[in-house]
């Protein structure tokens, strides 16, 4: 009987934790908008300029001004779906993938930003899912491939098998973990849009086209994300990209509006 009790105890604990993590602890503040029709994948930002991201365009606004200053379009059927996209060492990285067409296949697609010109393409190919998002932090590249319940999905995979991977220089995957149970019942059909890590060095993601921003630290160990906390945002999921000129802040986009959206999340250090 007692070790029912404690079981019993242990499972009242953890969902309670989980209801802690995923009710929002507080909410961003919005610092600008800016209007923008190619506002239906995602953002990136830079110091001077902010990118939407709309499948095969990406635009390039002034970050003063509001205006737009140059646009990359490129070829559909080579480029159907860019997810998301990121400053990395001086240039525009972009998730790119086939969605929704089966089998899925990803590819790391470079620009220049200034000149907003195609520069190369690491194609990952087949496997793990349709990749989202990527980013970079301490020597390696991070990068979550999503799986769907639907449309775009490929069974026997469904939203339950979203993964964040590590890869090396040389696009060798290095590790993998799986998303915890509170965040994957959020995803549910779709999966991750957006994420990256944060200046306080956890990893902060979004999913379809929820209004929340969820904090997931690597786990001390096994294989599973751990979900800390999450942020009420003003955006409808879909990709972000912190700013690196302004820690603190992070970008992202209201699809139904066509609006990218600069928020304060983090307090200034």
């Amino acid at each position: 009987m007692i070790r029912y009790l404690v079981l019993a105890g242990a499972l009242v604990a953890s969902a309670a934790c989980a209801q802690e993590a995923t009710a929002p602890s507080h909410s961003a503040e919005v610092m600008r908008r800016y209007s923008a029709p190619e506002a239906r994948q995602g953002v990136a930002v830079d110091r001077d300029h902010v990118y939407a991201v709309a499948n095969s365009t990406i635009a390039k606004y002034d970050k003063k001004t509001g205006m737009k200053v140059a646009e990359w379009k490129g070829d559909p059927t080579r480029y159907p779906h860019i997810n998301s996209c990121a400053v990395i060492a001086k240039e525009l990285v972009c998730a790119s993938s086939n969605f929704p067409a089966v089998p899925q296949t990803s590819s790391v697609e470079f620009f220049d930003p200034a000149t907003m010109t195609h520069l190369r393409t690491v194609a990952l190919g087949l496997g793990t899912g349709s990749i989202t998002w990527i980013d970079r932090k301490d020597g390696a590249w991070w990068a979550a491939f999503a799986n769907y319940d639907g449309k775009g999905g490929e069974a026997p995979r469904d939203h339950r098998h979203t993964a964040l991977v590590r890869f090396d220089d040389q696009w060798r995957k290095t590790q993998s973990w799986s998303f915890p149970p509170s965040i994957l019942e959020r995803f549910k059909p779709m999966s991750s849009s957006g994420g990256g890590w944060g200046p306080d060095g956890r990893l902060y993601i979004t999913g379809h086209d929820h209004p929340e921003l969820s904090i997931l630290p690597l786990p001390k160990g096994g294989a599973v994300l751990d979900h800390v906390g999450t942020i009420g945002v003003p955006v409808e999921g879909q990709a972000i990209d912190w700013d690196e000129s302004q820690p603190g802040v992070l970008y992202g986009i209201s699809r139904p509006n066509r609006e990218v959206l600069a928020m304060r999340v983090l307090p200034a250090k």
